[in-house]
């Protein structure tokens, strides 16, 4: 756990401010309990249940200690927590009341603590952040895990390609592995193609930071086998397919599927569910220079089908498909990959909702129940078989960039299912791992949607 998680709870002991928390339909009953000063407070500053900024009340006699109000709304045990952190000031503040989901509420806080300011030439101290007692009940051991490993994933895309290169996300993901006891491998250069991964290759050997294939494994060989693969691409120029300036702008983050990748195995590992995890990731630059892969080559990929570029700005699903078929080798489980992978999501569904594509609807059906549970939706997208046309060439076995401007995010997950064996249960994750405006615990930049959603589908799958 980081020094700044720690110093947002601490135990109970010293003086603390109440931190009084209602549900908005208990309002009314305790303003009505109120004395008479509390009541003129709320009546002079127009104070309703539909309030969502924390309030500082006074206490009723001189030597009454202020306290801190916060509503929840119906079926918000997530927000309110998340606001107060980043309003209130320096101190200790003791949670009181009853919030229907203790876990979510604490979490809020948590999430609302985070801020990356690592290039900030005037950091806010970290010493200058409110700090939380939160109730006996609270299993914080957990809670803050969770949000170390949100944590991590926003830290990790929120950080410049300067300082974010291919051997850079290598290093982080071998930190992760060493400080959790993890195996750690990596294929760099071209020892990719010496071992078959003609796709990683192609996509990464135009930049000056050789493309590398991450590999950690850890867990007891004989549990179930469950793999995350994520899409490592630390910059993306769009190769000589070049994306304007203006779609350059954000491509720092198009290693947010590798980073959610690496922290969500690092969260299973320090919460110890019972699965041999393994996490895989190709980490790559789409640069442009002599040796740029371009518009009609044909590459050769693991799996040994072959891939006509049909666009160089559709790499991602290239980065995938060789560590999704290397993962196939040894028949897991449960595989799951995340990618940043279309604009076609982002157009269907918008910044925060990541589409979830699965092999199976009954997999499909715990994965959306498990993200309604931790509020970190997700919504269904169909792999359709008749849209296979999109990703077939006549030169090679496949395409990378279909054919026209339509359900791009389905044919590039049907382009990925090519990898994957039939028998294995699969999900594919389409997701932005941005915000763009700010929010509760999501501030404007980095994110790290379906983190927690699958974490507690991994829970029920196997921890239980």
């Amino acid at each position: 756990m980081s020094t700044a998680m720690n110093q947002l709870f601490s135990s109970p002991g010293e003086e603390a401010t109440p931190l009084l928390w209602l549900a908005s339909s208990e309002f009314d009953a305790w303003r009505d309990s109120q004395g008479k000063l509390v009541k003129d407070w709320l009546e002079v500053q127009h104070i309703k249940s539909s309030r969502r900024a924390p309030l500082w009340l006074p206490g009723e006699t001189p030597n009454d200690r202020a306290s801190v109000l916060v509503i929840a709304q119906p079926d918000d045990t997530y927000e309110p927590l998340a606001r107060a952190v980043s309003a209130l000031p320096e101190g200790r503040f003791e949670l009181r009341g009853n919030p229907s989901d203790l876990e979510a509420a604490l979490l809020g806080w948590a999430l609302g603590g985070y801020r990356f300011d690592r290039y900030k030439t005037e950091k806010k101290k970290q010493d200058k952040r409110p700090t939380l007692v939160a109730p006996k009940a609270a299993d914080l051991d957990r809670i803050t895990a969770i949000a170390s490993a949100m944590w991590l994933a926003r830290d990790l895309v929120n950080t410049p390609a300067s300082d974010m290169l291919p051997s850079m996300l290598s290093q982080a993901a071998r930190d992760v592995a060493d400080a959790l006891g993890a195996e750690f491998k990596e294929t760099v250069g071209d020892e990719l193609l010496d071992a078959g991964f003609g796709a990683i290759h192609t996509v990464g050997r135009a930049s000056a930071d050789p493309p590398r294939l991450v590999d950690i494994t850890w867990g007891d060989p004989g549990h179930p086998k469950v793999t995350l693969v994520g899409k490592g691409v630390c910059f993306d120029s769009g190769g000589l397919d070049l994306k304007t300036a203006e779609g350059m702008r954000l491509m720092k983050k198009d290693m947010g599927g590798a980073a959610i990748a690496l922290a969500l195995g690092g969260l299973v590992i320090e919460r110890a569910l019972p699965i041999r995890l393994r996490v895989l990731f190709g980490a790559v630059e789409n640069a442009v220079s002599g040796n740029a892969y371009r518009p009609g080559d044909i590459l050769t990929t693991y799996k040994g089908l072959t891939v006509e570029i049909g666009n160089t700005d559709a790499e991602g699903r290239l980065v995938l498909c060789d560590a999704l078929a290397l993962a196939c080798e040894e028949s897991p489980d449960l595989l799951i990959d995340f990618a940043t992978l279309t604009g076609a999501a982002r157009i269907a569904l918008g910044a925060t909702l990541p589409a979830m594509f699965a092999s199976t609807q009954v997999l499909a059906e715990e994965l959306l129940k498990a993200g309604e549970n931790v509020r970190d939706p997700l919504w269904q997208l169909p792999i359709h078989k008749p849209y296979e046309w999109q990703i077939k060439s006549q030169v090679a076995d496949l395409n990378n960039a279909g054919y026209g401007p339509y359900n791009g995010a389905t044919y590039a997950a049907l382009f990925l299912q090519k990898f994957v064996d039939d028998s294995i249960d699969w999900a594919h994750f389409d997701l932005m791992a941005w915000t763009l405006r700010d929010r509760p615990g999501h501030p404007v930049g980095a994110d790290a949607p379906t983190l927690r959603a699958v974490f507690r589908y991994l829970e029920e799958r196997y921890a239980k």
